[in-house]
C-alpha cells in the first residue's frame, strides 16, 4: 500500500518542466513575503490608533490599486515580457514596502498603499504567463496545480512568521517582507530564462489566435462574468466566515486558525495527486464539479443543530475539495484562448476575476450579513455558486458548439 502510494505521488510530480519546478520556488519564497497584507488592519488600529473605518479604507485602496495592476500587467507582459514585468515589480515592491515602514502619516500610507497594490498585484498575471509559457503542453494543468502548492505553502509559511514579526515590531513585518521581494526579483533574474518558444496549450481553439484582447472574445467575456462570481463567493471563506465562526459557532480564534490552514494543507497534500489521475479528462466537468462543491460547503452553514467545530471542519473540506477540481481546470480553460502575443492580456483578465472579488466579496457581504442576517448571506452564496455552476456548463456547449461548426 505505501509502495502504491509513493508511486502515486512520484507519477504526479514527474514530467515537469525545469523551468516549471525554479518558477514554483519562486513563487513559493514570494508568497512567503506575503505577510504584511494580512496584518495591514491591525497595524492601522493597533499601531497607528487608527479607527477600524481607517483600516477598511487602507484595504480597499490596496484592492483598488490591485485591479489597475491586473490591467496594466497584461498590456505590459505582453510588450515586454514576463521576466521583465516580474523582476520590476518584485524589486518596485521591496522598495515600496521599506518606503512603507518609514511613513506613519496616514494619508501618506494611503498613496503608497495604491501603488504596492498596483505593484504588488502586477506580478501575478506575468506570473501566470510564465506558467503557461514554460509548461510543456501535456502538463499544462499539473503545472497550474503545482504553481498552486508552492503559493498555499508560501502563504501558510508567510502568515506564521507574519505573526511572529507583527508581535516584535510591525516596521520589522514590513521591511522583511520588502527585502524578500528583493530577493525574488535576484532569483528570477537569476535563475530563470528570459524566454522559451511559444507552445499551444491542450485544447486550444484554432480561431482563438486571431483574438487580440480577451475583451473581444465572446468566450473570454462571459468567462470572465462568472468567474469573477464564483471567486467572489469563495473569497469569503477567508474573510467573512472565519467572524460567523466566532461570534455564532463560538471557535476560538486559535482554532480558527487551524482551520484556514486546513484549506492549504488537504492542497498541499491531494492537489496534485488529483489533478494528475484526472487532468486528460474534460474539464468542464470538474469546474462545474468543483463549484457545485462550493455552494454545498456555504449550503452546510446552514444546517442547525451540529457542533460548531465539526461544522466548520467539514465545511472547510468540502469547499477545499471543490477548490482542487476546479481552480487548475479555470485557468487551463481559459488560458488556453490565448497565444503568444496576448498571453498577458489574457492572464491579467483571469487574475483580474479574484481583484475583483476581493473588493466586492467582503463588503457585499457585509451588508447582506449587516442588514439580512448570515443565513441570507448563505443562501445568496449558494444561488450564485448553483447559478456560475450552471451557466459554465451552458458556456462550455456554447463553445463546443461554435468550434464545431
Amino acid at each position: 500500500m505505501i509502495r502504491v502510494i509513493a508511486e502515486t505521488y512520484r507519477a504526479s510530480f514527474s514530467g515537469l518542466s525545469r523551468e516549471t519546478w525554479l518558477l514554483s520556488l519562486v513563487i513559493l519564497i514570494n508568497r512567503c513575503g506575503y505577510m504584511a497584507v494580512p496584518f495591514m488592519s491591525m497595524y492601522v488600529t493597533q499601531n497607528l490608533h487608527r479607527s477600524i473605518t481607517d483600516a477598511g479604507l487602507l484595504i480597499t485602496l490596496f484592492g483598488i490599486g490591485a485591479v489597475a495592476g491586473n490591467t496594466a500587467s497584461g498590456y505590459l507582459t505582453d510588450k515586454l515580457g514576463f521576466r521583465n514585468v516580474q523582476i520590476g515589480t518584485a524589486l518596485l515592491s521591496g522598495l515600496f514596502f521599506n518606503l512603507f515602514a518609514q511613513v506613519e502619516r496616514f494619508e501618506m500610507l494611503c498613496c503608497i498603499i495604491i501603488i504596492l497594490g498596483f505593484i504588488v498585484e502586477a506580478f501575478r498575471p506575468a506570473n501566470l504567463t510564465a506558467i503557461t509559457t514554460y509548461a510543456k503542453p501535456q502538463t499544462l494543468t499539473r503545472s497550474f496545480s503545482l504553481n498552486r502548492l508552492a503559493v498555499n505553502i508560501g502563504w501558510g509559511l508567510g502568515s506564521a512568521i507574519g505573526g511572529i514579526l507583527a508581535a516584535i515590531n510591525y516596521h520589522l513585518l514590513f521591511r522583511v517582507e520588502g527585502s524578500v521581494y528583493l530577493l525574488v526579483a535576484l532569483l528570477i533574474l537569476v535563475l530563470l530564462p528570459a524566454s522559451k518558444p511559444a507552445v499551444k496549450a491542450p485544447g486550444a481553439d484554432v480561431t482563438a489566435a486571431t483574438s487580440q484582447s480577451p475583451w473581444r472574445d465572446p468566450f473570454a467575456i462571459r468567462f470572465f462574468i462568472l468567474n469573477t462570481i464564483y471567486t467572489t463567493c469563495f473569497i469569503l471563506l477567508f474573510r467573512l466566515v472565519p467572524v460567523f465562526w466566532k461570534e455564532h459557532l463560538h471557535i476560538a480564534e486559535n482554532k480558527i486558525g487551524l482551520l484556514l490552514g486546513l484549506n492549504g494543507l488537504i492542497i498541499a497534500l491531494f492537489e496534485m495527486v488529483l489533478i494528475q489521475r484526472i487532468e486528460s479528462r474534460p474539464a468542464q466537468i470538474y469546474i462545474k464539479a468543483g463549484i457545485v462543491a462550493t455552494a454545498a460547503g456555504f449550503a452546510l452553514l446552514l444546517l442547525p443543530g451540529v457542533p460548531g467545530l465539526l461544522l466548520a471542519t467539514v465545511m472547510v473540506c468540502v469547499i477545499t475539495l471543490g477548490e482542487m477540481m476546479c481552480s487548475s481546470f479555470l485557468n487551463v480553460a481559459f488560458m488556453s484562448r490565448s497565444n503568444a502575443q496576448n498571453r498577458g492580456k489574457y492572464a491579467a483578465a483571469y487574475t483580474m476575476c479574484w481583484s475583483i472579488g476581493n473588493i466586492i466579496g467582503p463588503l457585499g457581504g457585509a451588508i447582506l450579513a449587516e442588514h439580512f442576517g448570515y443565513r441570507v448571506l448563505w443562501l445568496v452564496l449558494v444561488v450564485l455558486c448553483l447559478f456560475s455552476a450552471w451557466a459554465f456548463g451552458r458556456l462550455f456547449d456554447w463553445r463546443a458548439a461554435q468550434v464545431g461548426q
